[in-house]
């Protein structure tokens, strides 16, 4: 295994920094496939919520957002209602915007309907396999709420399904 000091020596991407949050969502989570439904649904969350902010910001409310949404629960967070936007309009330790709260809680619905029609997130995402990514694209842009192309590629990225652009030099990069 490598010593913490080599791992800290690594080149990584730019966005990095020095701040070791990012550097270990950059080492162990981003561009690595996912399999469960759960973890999808919150790399979805994450970056709805990270739209027009900063990722640094998003990583460090992560912990809240997770408390905030029941733990990404997907049938917990799709049985949300006014109450529940509510106090989570009013939770400070969390991104409080009612456009993202409410897609959150529309997009918890529509993960649910998917995982009864697939079977798993995965699944669904499988059907795409070998096909156009602006078609990928566009699928979700259409499905989800909240959901651009920039913010589809993004969460495409996060969990291993497109290729996650890494600056030339980074260890995790395949460029040389």
């Amino acid at each position: 295994m490598e010593s913490e000091k080599g791992a800290e020596e690594r080149h990584r991407c730019v966005w990095t920094g020095k701040d070791p949050l990012l550097q270990q969502y950059h080492d162990d989570e981003w561009g690595f496939p996912v399999e469960d439904d759960t973890v999808f649904f919150e790399r979805l969350i994450l970056e709805i919520f990270q739209a027009g902010l900063n990722w640094r910001l998003i990583l460090y409310k992560r912990e809240a957002l997770r408390t905030a949404f029941a733990g990404f629960s997907i049938p917990q967070v799709a049985s949300f209602g006014e109450k529940e936007i509510g106090r989570l309009l009013n939770d400070r330790a969390i991104v409080r915007n009612r456009r993202k709260i409410e897609a959150t809680i529309e997009n918890a619905r529509i993960f649910s309907q998917i995982i009864r029609e697939h079977g798993s997130f995965k699944n669904y995402l499988a059907q795409f396999d070998g096909g156009d990514e602006a078609c990928l694209l566009r699928e979700f842009k259409k499905r989800f709420r909240f959901m651009g192309p920039k913010i589809a590629a993004s969460f495409l990225q996060s969990v291993g399904k497109i290729p996650a652009p890494h600056d030339p030099g980074c260890w995790r990069s395949t460029r040389l």
